[in-house]
């Protein structure tokens, strides 16, 4: 399901930051470590990078405190050494995971974004610009009824989704 054109200046794009290969519209993930894991490794294997390096560097990050956002969103982030700018990956999980977000509902959305360890103004852009994203209930709604990786790809980047055909 395509979510309805809408103002760019509105509805910002995650398009320069989404990873198309490192998309799970459906997965089938228990619990917060199993998540962080299997993101990790897809995150890792879509960039050519060590995944227990990212899993490593993702878990250093959540143990300072929750990513869970709010509304089923949880937005695990990592600094990278190797890494020149900032990607992201995404999962919809069926069975949301416990985040610790502050409204106490377990996430079911979930953005990794992954930035460079010098990146830390890019890095804060990026993660409010995703946190502005997920904050907009018709997002969520249709991230929710996606079935593919090309139809998460076309409401997330909708600037870029027919780049990526």
């Amino acid at each position: 399901m395509a979510v309805p054109a809408s103002n760019p200046m509105i509805t910002p794009s995650l398009g320069d930051l989404l990873l198309p290969n490192a998309i799970a519209p459906r997965a089938r993930w228990q619990g917060r470590k199993q998540v962080l894991s299997e993101m990790s490794a897809m995150m890792a294997q879509a960039l050519g990078l060590d995944a227990r390096l990212v899993h490593e560097a993702v878990q250093e990050r959540e143990r300072l405190g929750s990513t869970g956002v709010g509304e089923g969103v949880a937005i695990p982030h990592a600094r990278i050494e190797t890494l020149s700018r900032p990607v992201a990956g995404f999962a919809r999980l069926l069975e949301p995971a416990d985040f610790e977000a502050i409204d106490e509902r377990p996430a079911d959305l979930i953005l990794m974004l992954l930035a460079p360890t010098d990146a830390g103004a890019d890095h804060l852009r990026a993660l409010a610009r995703a946190a502005r994203v997920f904050r907009q209930e018709r997002i969520r709604t249709a991230l929710r009824q996606a079935q593919s990786a090309e139809t998460v790809f076309a409401i997330l980047a909708p600037d870029s989704a027919s780049d990526a055909a």
